[in-house]
């Protein structure tokens, strides 16, 4: 009969482990990990509005192209898309409005594996590896640490299965690698973004700022880790108390 004590650590380390892969999932699906806020009018987006968007969706364009059009349309970057704000209507004919409209376009799977040069947009620069090894690592990690909680979580229904408590340190040792994954791409985000931003620097009317998307992967971090904790101590603990018991018993 397991104790009261380990039943309830285990529950808990349960919904810590969803919570945590709920928010990771989130993050990875939603594109604010970074925000860019321009203090210039509404007016002069309208303005540049389409030639803007037409280069922002253009197969040619750039990181410095596409980055340039996050700066100046309030844009947001996530793992999987970029968006701006664009006017719904942006032809010259027509009068400057405030209604305003985010259109995303998703990176390719060779976007997200493409080299990253020493000046972004110029060819003949060089490959500059700390960005494109970064680049390459955000993407990667999240789906790492998803699966191995997803693995961890199979391992726990298996000893639910077997009536046993010990295959939980399994369970926990996944958790605690998955978290690793996931600090792992916070901080590869934080080192892409910090390095592009010393390549093009920010213009003096923008604003940039981590999003909600990069909090939910900060916070997923630490639940796994608790979860990892909790789990590899009740498995452990129970195991030993166990064989005390047996051998109290034996003699």
């Amino acid at each position: 009969m397991m104790d009261n004590r380990f039943a309830t650590a285990l529950v808990i380390a349960c919904v810590l482990s969803l919570i945590s892969t709920i928010y990771m999932a989130a993050s990875l699906g939603t594109d604010f990990w970074y925000e860019y806020h321009t203090l210039s009018p509404a007016e002069n987006i309208t303005e540049a509005g389409r030639s803007i968007w037409e280069e922002f969706v253009s197969e040619e364009a750039d990181e410095k192209t596409y980055t340039d059009a996050l700066f100046r349309c309030n844009g947001t970057v996530g793992l999987w898309r970029r968006c701006i704000t664009v006017p719904k209507n942006s032809h010259w004919y027509s009068p400057p409005e405030t209604d305003m409209t985010t259109n995303c376009i998703s990176f390719s799977l060779s976007d997200q594996f493409m080299e990253k040069y020493v000046e972004p947009g110029n060819h003949n620069s060089g490959t500059d590896l700390n960005r494109t090894y970064l680049w390459r690592l955000q993407f990667l990690l999240p789906f790492v640490s998803l699966g191995l909680m997803c693995f961890g979580a199979l391992i726990g229904l298996c000893a639910c299965a077997c009536r046993s408590l010990y295959p939980a340190i399994a369970t926990g040792v996944l958790h605690f690698l998955a978290g690793l994954c996931t600090l792992g791409l916070v901080g590869c985000y934080v080192a892409g973004i910090e390095l592009l931003h010393k390549k093009l620097p920010l213009p003096g009317d923008v604003r940039g700022e981590f999003g909600w998307s990069f909090c939910l992967a900060c916070v997923s971090a630490p639940l796994q880790f608790m979860a990892a904790a909790l789990f590899i101590w009740a498995a452990r603990t129970n195991r030993k108390e166990f064989t005390l018991l047996k051998a109290y018993r034996v003699a």
